[in-house]
Parts: C-alpha cells; sequence; structure tokens
C-alpha cells in the first residue's frame, strides 16, 4: 500500500510538472489568449465598492514589504516557542520572491492593460507566474502543514490557523484576476509551481522532524 501511495504520488507531481512546463510553453507563445480575456470578463463581471475593498484586503500581505515582515514575525513567534526548526523552515518560503521573480524575467510575459480589463490595482514587474499565488501557496499552505503537524498547539489555534490560511490561498487567484493584475494562466502557473515547492519544502520539513524524535 505504501508503495502505491508513492507511485500515485510521484504521478500527481509528475503531472504537475509537465502541466506546469506546458503552460509556461502556452503564455510564451500566446501572451493574450481568448480564454484568458474570457476568464478576467467572468471575475470582473460584478463589480461593487466593497468586494473592490476585500479583493485588495486578500492581495495586501501579499506584497513587500508586508510579505517579508509576515514571514519574519512568524518565524520569530515559532522561534520563541522554542521551535527552531519550524522557524527556519517558515523563513525559506521567502525564496518563492526569488523563484517568481527569476521565472518572470525569464519569461517576461506582459501584465493586462486597460484596455482589456480593468485595472484596480496597478502591479510592477511581469506577469507569469504569479507571486502572489505561489507565494499564498508556499507560506500560507506550510502553516496548514505546521497545524496538522504540531499537536501541542491549542486545537482552537490550530484550527483557526488553518481556517484563515485555507481562505487565503483559495480566495487569492479569484483577487489577482479581479483586481486586473494577472490572466487566469498566470494565477494557475503560480497555483502548481507553488504545489511542487510546498511539498519539496513539506517534505524535508518532516523528514527532519521525524529523524530527530
Amino acid at each position: 500500500m505504501r508503495l502505491e501511495r508513492k507511485r500515485m504520488l510521484f504521478y500527481i507531481l509528475g503531472g504537475i510538472v509537465i502541466g506546469f512546463l506546458l503552460l509556461t510553453l502556452l503564455v510564451s507563445l500566446f501572451p493574450n489568449s481568448l480564454v484568458d480575456r474570457e476568464f478576467s470578463e467572468e471575475i470582473q463581471e460584478h463589480q461593487y465598492p466593497l468586494l473592490d475593498v476585500l479583493m485588495k484586503a486578500i492581495s495586501w500581505p501579499g506584497y513587500t514589504p508586508q510579505s517579508v515582515i509576515m514571514v519574519i514575525v512568524t518565524s520569530g513567534v515559532f522561534l520563541g516557542f522554542k521551535l527552531k526548526r519550524e522557524a527556519l523552515f517558515i523563513l525559506l518560503t521567502l525564496f518563492s520572491g526569488v523563484i517568481s521573480h527569476s521565472l518572470k524575467i525569464i519569461i517576461d510575459r506582459p501584465r493586462p492593460t486597460d484596455d482589456v480589463v480593468r485595472i484596480i490595482e496597478i502591479a510592477r514587474h511581469q506577469s507569469f507566474p504569479s507571486g502572489h499565488v505561489l507565494f499564498y501557496v508556499i507560506f500560507f499552505g506550510f502553516m496548514i502543514i505546521l497545524m496538522n503537524h504540531l499537536k501541542t498547539i491549542p486545537k482552537a489555534i490550530r484550527i483557526t490557523v488553518i481556517s484563515i490560511c485555507a481562505f487565503l490561498i483559495f480566495t487569492i487567484p479569484f483577487s489577482r484576476i479581479y483586481l486586473g493584475a494577472h490572466w487566469f494562466t498566470d494565477v494557475l502557473g503560480g497555483f502548481m509551481l507553488g504545489i511542487l515547492s510546498l511539498f519539496a519544502l513539506s517534505y524535508y520539513y518532516l523528514k527532519t522532524a521525524s529523524s530527530t524524535k
């Protein structure tokens, strides 16, 4: 059974890798696809001032310096409770910025423009993959892993953290498209790359955690 699970996991991760590579090729060849435009139109079809505020609030933690401060403070909290390994791995989530920025430069896909979508929040740098989505999946996803693994933390706190993190992970893709900062394929690429990065980070964390028991 364990071998079957490993094989299934290998196929899933392999499929995500292949999917991300094909998606990268697609956005490189067709930077302004019909699918992206249609998806943005659907997301932006219903616009309300309150929804604008909500979507901006969801994206706010992903900008610099907020994201860096959040990671450092969170790492400091874990360090204060003598969870040194957890604090270190939390700091490693900052590498998501290096990953996304490097790929943005290489792929060099333009951001959506105001003649095609409604730009609510102007974003800098290139478009693919979405750095916000990548960061949220890695950082907030790893926080969910920690809350499931560290049973010494009170259950109420763990459930609250998991709920908030899950909410942000699954709403950030819609936030980025709604704000006119990204295309659908940008957030999809960020999500896929985030899953791969989160798996690698969580794998080594759980591996080192089990080896010290």
